[in-house]
């Protein structure tokens, strides 16, 4: 795996030719709007977008006039991204193949092996990428896998495009993509979870919510800052922080005994298997 988290410059972004979005939600919404800052025109986008509301979402956001269904107006697109539910990829590729023969392909979909794409596209160049939700707001973290007939050249397009949400890393095997989505994924919301545990924790220790809401997010964002910024593994980070017998040492004590190492991996455990599961319903 190789990591990068450059973000492209605005020349970069520029450069890059049209892009379709099949699918306009939450997403798409990240990358156009990466794209947009970076310097990628808006009329060098398009997107269909069946639901009439996310339509008049894009044209307040971005000035984009999405399309209610897939059409000739795809075929200026070199790039289309697929941003739509694993349930609807099917469906959406077949009212799409026609107009996006010439295109390369990167799907965002959970689960939807590149096979499944290549057989409903009728197309070799795909490559897929496992988003989160800190896209939103250019904090990504997404990891990618291309097939073989994807070239170099190619490659550079689609990590000039993820990069303008975040960081992003290359996987050699796809089957890993499962597990990315398990970590990385999935991720925010186990970070949700834990801040919602800490702030009712904190209300009945006699803090206000909000008080405890701002404590509880300011602590993710300066230790995950501060592994980030470490050499050394999170073990032994955490080690420094707990003094024998000390507040944090009771609360690790506490955390073990109650098994929640354990529980977390076997969350992740069941989301991979979730991962796979899609592959296997949704696919061809």
């Amino acid at each position: 795996m190789s990591l990068n988290t450059a973000a492209p410059s605005p020349s970069t972004s520029a450069a890059l030719p049209t892009i379709a979005f099949i699918g306009g939600g939450n997403m798409a919404s990240a990358i156009i709007g990466g794209l947009i800052r970076q310097g990628h025109p808006a009329s060098q986008i398009e997107v269909v977008e069946p639901y009439a509301p996310t339509r008049e979402a894009l044209r307040k956001n971005f000035g984009l006039a999405a399309q209610p269904e897939a059409g000739p107006a795809l075929q200026r697109a070199s790039i289309v991204v697929w941003a739509v539910k694993p349930q609807t990829f099917k469906d959406a590729a077949a009212q799409a193949k026609a107009h996006t023969q010439q295109a390369l392909h990167l799907s965002v979909a959970a689960g939807i092996r590149s096979d499944s794409i290549a057989q409903w596209l009728g197309t070799e160049r795909i490559v897929r990428t496992m988003p989160n939700t800190p896209a939103l707001v250019g904090k990504g973290m997404s990891a990618i896998y291309a097939r073989p007939a994807v070239t170099s050249a190619e490659r550079q397009s689609v990590e000039a495009i993820m990069a303008s949400t975040g960081e992003f890393l290359w996987v050699e095997s796809e089957t890993q993509l499962d597990a990315v989505t398990a970590l990385s994924g999935s991720g925010p919301a186990y970070v949700f979870y834990f801040l919602e545990a800490m702030t009712r924790a904190g209300v009945g220790m006699g803090l206000t919510e909000a008080q405890a809401h701002q404590l509880a997010v300011g602590t993710f964002v300066g230790a995950s800052e501060l592994a980030r910024r470490s050499h050394e593994p999170p073990a032994v980070l955490r080690e420094r922080v707990t003094s024998k017998r000390g507040t944090t040492y009771a609360a690790l004590q506490s955390m073990e005994a109650s098994g929640v190492s354990q529980a977390f991996e076997a969350a992740m455990r069941a989301a991979e298997k979730r991962a796979n599961e899609l592959g296997n319903e949704f696919g061809s």
